[in-house]
C-alpha cells in the first residue's frame, strides 16, 4: 500500500506483498502444471467445474481458477459500486504479485469497458481512466541501486504492455514527503526515523508514509479513487497485529471494501483472495514481478506474519476464517460512498441495495493524525482536556493522536519529541491544522436545513 496494500491503515505495504509473495512461492515452486494427484485408476484428475481439462490448483483447472479469481474480483466491484464510469482510477502498485494482479483485473475492466464504448453507436457512457503508481524505497533498500533501477525498468516496460489504453506510471520517492530542499529528503527521513525509537513503530510510520505518498499522486494529478492490492491474507495479518496494538476499536475501518476517510477514497477490489492464489494467477499467466523491491516486515508485524503462515500451512481456511469473524465488527460512516447520484449507474436490482441505507454521513470521527485510526471515547475526553488547557500546535497534534500511536511511534521525553514534530511532513500536521479549523469556524457555518429554509 510500495504500495499495496493498506490503511489505514490501508494496507498499502510492500512487506506485506512480501509476506504473500514468499509463502506463494514457496508452495508454487514445488508444483507443476498437473501437480494434484492423480485418481485411483492413476488417470489424471479432471477438473471439479468443466470436467474437461487437468486440476490445476484448488480442485480447477487452469482457466477455470483463473476465472474464478477473476470472478471474485468483479463481484466484490459490481456489489460494492467501487468504480464507476466516471472514475479515474489509480492503481498503487509495488511489483509484488498481488498489486500485479489488481492491476491486471483492473485493465481487463477497462479493456472491456473501451471495447463496449468503441461498439455503441451513441458512446454516451464513458469509459474509466487508470493511472499507475509506484513509491520508490531504494533509500531501505539492500540492493544496489542500479537493480533497483533495472527493476523500475521492468515495471514501466509492465504498464507500457497494458494497451489499448495507454495508462501513465507516477513514481514518487518515499523521502520526498520529508524533503524541505532539493536533496534533503532523505536525510530528512532518516532523522525522523531515528526519533522513533520502538521498530514497529517505525515499520507502522513507514507504511503510513507510504500511503501519504500515493494520496499526494492521486491528488496531484487528478485521480479520484485508489486501489490497493490488500487481500485476504494482508486483512488477516492485520486484524492480529491490529488487535496486539491496542487498534480494536477502528479496526472495522482496515477491513471493508471502501475507506472514504483519505481525501482521496480506497477500494479493496482484491478483499476475498488469498495471497496464494493470487500468486498462483501470476504463476499460471505468466505475470512479471519483482521480488528485489521486496522488504520484509519487523518486529510485531514480522511475529505476527510467521504465527499467521504457519496457522495457514496447517489449514488453509485460517486467513479467511479470521476476515470472516472480524467482518462482525460494525464499520464506520465513511465505509461506504454516499455521494448523491453516485449509485445511478448501477443496475436497477443493485441500486436499491445502496439506496435503500440509512445515510449517516454527517457523522464525524475525529481521526489520529498518523495512523488515521478514529479515536474512541476515552481518546476524545482526554483530546477536549488538553485543547482546553493549550493552544500550542504540538499539545494539539499529541492529543489528537491515538493510544498505539503513542505507545509505539510518539518519542516519550520533551526533547525529542518536539524533534519528532518539527520533522513531521505537513501531510500529518496539516490534518490537525483543518480539523482545529473546522472547531473554530463551526458556528458560523450554515447548515443544509437553515440553507434549505
Amino acid at each position: 500500500m510500495s504500495s499495496c496494500g493498506s490503511a489505514c491503515q490501508s494496507h498499502c505495504s510492500r512487506s506485506d506483498e512480501a509476506q504473500d509473495s514468499n509463502e506463494g512461492d514457496s508452495r508454487i515452486s514445488n508444483l507443476s502444471i498437473a501437480s494434484e494427484p492423480p485418481k485411483a485408476d492413476g488417470l489424471p484428475a479432471l477438473c471439479s467445474k468443466c470436467g474437461v481439462s487437468v486440476r490445476v490448483y484448488s480442485g480447477m483447472c487452469a482457466d477455470c481458477f483463473r476465472a474464478h479469481i477473476f470472478g471474485k474480483f468483479k463481484l466484490a466491484v459490481t456489489n460494492n459500486a467501487l468504480i464507476s464510469p466516471s472514475d479515474k482510477l489509480l492503481v498503487a502498485f509495488s511489483g509484488g504479485p498481488v498489486s500485479r494482479v489488481a492491476l491486471q483485473f483492473v485493465h481487463e475492466l477497462q479493456y472491456k469497458a473501451f471495447n463496449s464504448w468503441v461498439a455503441s453507436k451513441s458512446q454516451a457512457l464513458p469509459v474509466f481512466g487508470v493511472g499507475v503508481a509506484f513509491i520508490d524505497e531504494r533509500v531501505f533498500s539492500h540492493h544496489p541501486s542500479c537493480e533497483v533501477d533495472n527493476a523500475i525498468e521492468e515495471i514501466k516496460l509492465i504498464v507500457s504492455e497494458l494497451t489499448p489504453v495507454q495508462k501513465e506510471l507516477h513514481i514518487l520517492s518515499i523521502e520526498s514527503l520529508c524533503s524541505l530542499g532539493p536533496n534533503d529528503g532523505k536525510s530528512g527521513l532518516n532523522h525522523l526515523l531515528e526519533t522513533i525509537s520502538d521498530s514497529t513503530g517505525r515499520d507502522d510510520f513507514l507504511h503510513y508514509l507510504r500511503m501519504l505518498s500515493l494520496q499526494k499522486i492521486a491528488l496531484d494529478f487528478g485521480y479520484n479513487k485508489l486501489v490497493l492490492g490488500s487481500c485476504t491474507s494482508t486483512i488477516a495479518r492485520h486484524i492480529i497485529s491490529a488487535t496486539v496494538k491496542g487498534q480494536g476499536y477502528s479496526l472495522p475501518a482496515d477491513l471493508q471494501y471502501i475507506d472514504a476517510r483519505w481525501e482521496i477514497p480506497v477500494v479493496l477490489p482484491l478483499r476475498d483472495c488469498l495471497g496464494q492464489e493470487l500468486s498462483m494467477v501470476c504463476h499460471l499467466d505468466g505475470l512479471k514481478t519483482q521480488k528485489v523491491l521486496d522488504r520484509p516486515h519487523v518486529g510485531i508485524n514480522a511475529l505476527v506474519s510467521s504465527f499467521i503462515a504457519r496457522l495457514q500451512h496447517e489449514n488453509p481456511s485460517r486467513e479467511s476464517t479470521i476476515l470472516r469473524t472480524a467482518e462482525k465488527l460494525k464499520p464506520f460512516h465513511f465505509n461506504k460512498f454516499s455521494k448523491n447520484g453516485y449509485h445511478d449507474f448501477l443496475p436497477s436490482r443493485l441500486r436499491c441495495k445502496f439506496q435503500n441505507v440509512k445515510d449517516d454521513s454527517s457523522t464525524t470521527e475525529v481521526l489520529c493524525p498518523i495512523c488515521g485510526s478514529p479515536l474512541d471515547e476515552s481518546d476524545l475526553q482526554s483530546l477536549k482536556t488538553i485543547q482546553l488547557k493549550s493552544q500550542e500546535s504540538l499539545n494539539n497534534f499529541i492529543s489528537q493522536c491515538c493510544q498505539s500511536c503513542h505507545f509505539q511511534i510518539l518519542p516519550k521525553n520533551e526533547v525529542p519529541l518536539v524533534h519528532f514534530y518539527s520533522l513531521l511532513p505537513q501531510s500529518f500536521t496539516r490534518r490537525v491544522e483543518i480539523s482545529s479549523l473546522r472547531d473554530q469556524i463551526k458556528d458560523c457555518l450554515i447548515s443544509d436545513d437553515d440553507d434549505t429554509s
